[in-house]
């Protein structure tokens, strides 16, 4: 961890990452770039949100805007129809459940519509710098199974095996980590093995090396 903390300094963050970072960890900014950015390249993601959050920056003002604004302001993340209408339910569910704050707490989180433990978990970590959570995306879920740190088969699976299987001291940094290097080097296809600093650790469970034609 040490080592991929080093080597992922000046490689491009998580659009995610970078909402919060220039947002100064605004928990509701974070909540929906993190619903948009599901199954979604980061580039659309962030562009997608920026977009959104200059039509509207607050549950309130958000919650007023029709289903149809929501989907031309985020078009084309993947799946924008499903996603606009949990925008819209999530920030309607905010202003008139919980004051129009973003809620602290994994239950609170999970009630809103289309949250579920990864959207939960980057919030309470990048807006609330919780240190007993760990989200788990499919970058972390596959890193963490190639490095043989666990061996799990879903996600859900990998965060509670990564309780287990980690010092709690990099809970909080385990996503930025793992997947700023999933997204440069160790790719789903045709990872840079040559070029990954932790490859004498890694025992590339799963991964078939096969030559580009």
């Amino acid at each position: 961890m040490r080592t991929l903390a080093r080597e992922i300094d000046g490689l491009e963050l998580p659009a995610v990452e970078k909402i919060s970072n220039s947002q100064e960890e605004n928990p509701f900014q974070v909540l929906i770039a993190t619903l948009l950015s599901a199954r979604t390249q980061d580039a659309t993601t962030l562009a997608a949100s920026t977009r959104l959050f200059r039509a509207a920056r607050t549950p309130k003002t958000m919650a007023r805007l029709s289903v149809r604004q929501i989907e031309r302001l985020i078009y084309p993340v993947s799946f924008y129809r499903h996603k606009a209408k949990h925008v819209k339910a999530t920030c309607r569910m905010l202003v008139s459940r919980f004051g129009g704050r973003v809620p602290a707490t994994m239950e609170e989180l999970l009630m809103l519509p289309g949250v579920g433990r990864k959207t939960a978990n980057l919030v309470l970590i990048l807006a609330f710098k919780s240190l007993k959570n760990i989200c788990v995306d499919t970058h972390v879920h596959r890193i963490s199974n190639r490095l043989g740190w666990v061996r799990t088969n879903t996600p859900d699976e990998t965060e509670q095996a990564l309780y287990q299987a980690t010092a709690n001291r990099w809970w909080p940094y385990i996503n930025l980590y793992l997947v700023t290097w999933g997204q440069n080097v160790c790719r789903p296809v045709y990872p840079r093995c040559g070029a990954c600093a932790i490859e004498p650790y890694c025992p590339r469970v799963g991964v078939t090396v096969t030559a580009k034609r």
